[in-house]
């Protein structure tokens, strides 16, 4: 894959099709690949670039001891839009929605368009009293930074994929899943603490100018279905869609239910 240098930031990225600019970025624990099959879609009328965020594939590690910010992580997306011309459209799964959502307040009119797949801003939860789904997602950040800092990063792929894959995912997974899965978990160590510390409010994102979709599994985490709450109410301009049974990884695990509605919500701007 090939790298861009932004000043003492690398970024790994991947760049195929040619036309308006669609910007990919992956979820946590996951990375450029996740996107293959909705690059191939989308890559007969658009220009579609996935990135790796910090610590994954080649992408520059984020500081030990050094408190990772939303900022951080969406100036990566900033960055990979260069040269990418004039309006460009993202494309955001779990943590990465979260992370286009602050790239698209700092990219402002570039933006075109823009899709969320299960975002977890969880910071929202904490701004609109949604105490116990806050709780909630507080107990699994707790959990990884705990065994995180002891180097236990087993015990926290157990509860972490039991969490956002489904209950039970850990004991059906094969060896070498396993091994896969945990070594792409350091990373998210950081990431809470971008996705809890965020300043921005619901508020400031709804005056967002890109035409938006929210996209989310009715029978998601509490949490999730709680923050597209939020959204809903306060962004009324915005399109919601409920993709049942496609769980939280459903760009990963069922793209066949998500690629098409991406694909003809890019096509209608």
């Amino acid at each position: 894959m090939p790298v861009l240098s932004h000043g003492r930031l690398e970024i790994e990225y991947s760049d195929a099709g040619d036309g308006p600019a669609v910007v990919l970025i992956h979820c946590s624990v996951s990375g450029i690949r996740q996107w293959r099959s909705l690059t191939e879609l989308l890559s007969d009328r658009y220009r579609v670039r996935a990135l790796n965020l910090y610590g994954y594939g080649e992408t520059t590690r984020w500081p030990e001891g050094k408190t990772q910010t939303l900022e951080a992580q969406a100036r990566i997306v900033v960055a990979a839009c260069d040269g990418l011309g004039d309006t460009v459209s993202l494309v955001g799964h779990s943590f990465g929605g979260t992370v286009a959502l602050k790239a698209a307040t700092l990219l402002g009119p570039r933006v075109g368009s823009m899709v969320l797949i299960e975002p977890n801003p969880v910071y929202l939860l904490a701004q609109g009293g949604r105490e116990e789904e806050f709780a909630e997602v507080r107990a699994l950040r707790d959990h990884v930074k705990h065994f995180g800092a002891l180097g236990d990063w087993e015990a926290v792929a157990e509860r972490f994929a039991d969490y956002w894959v489904g209950d039970g995912t850990w004991s059906a997974m094969p060896e070498a899943r396993r091994a896969a899965f945990t070594d792409l978990l350091p990373p998210n160590f950081h990431e809470w603490d971008a996705a809890m510390g965020e300043a921005t409010t619901v508020d400031h994102l709804a005056v967002l100018e890109c035409r938006t979709l929210v996209m989310s599994d009715p029978a998601t985490r509490r949490p999730i279905r709680a923050i597209a709450a939020i959204l809903e109410q306060a962004c009324p301009a915005w399109t919601f869609r409920d993709i049942p049974a496609g769980g939280h990884m459903a760009p990963v695990t069922r793209p066949d239910l998500v690629n098409p509605v991406i694909r003809e919500f890019l096509d209608a701007g």
